[in-house]
């Protein structure tokens, strides 16, 4: 299962809100939506966070096996 937890940290750290985001950044309401329930996104939408948030796609995601 993928996991957007380290997203919301990096948020956190880099001192962006999920409103800036959507108002600054033009990134949809149902995007943020889709991370906060660890649904797909695209690698597009994962290139495009990372350009935003200057950072790696581990500050993103993570892969936590299925047991």
């Amino acid at each position: 299962m993928i996991s957007y937890e380290p997203f919301y940290k990096t948020l956190k750290e880099k001192n962006i809100t999920t409103y800036r985001l959507i108002k600054d950044y033009n990134i949809s309401s149902s995007l943020i939506d889709r991370l906060k329930h660890d649904k797909p996104i695209s690698t597009v939408t994962l290139n495009d966070l990372c350009s935003i948030l200057d950072c790696r796609v581990e500050d993103i995601m993570v892969y936590i096996k299925d047991e």
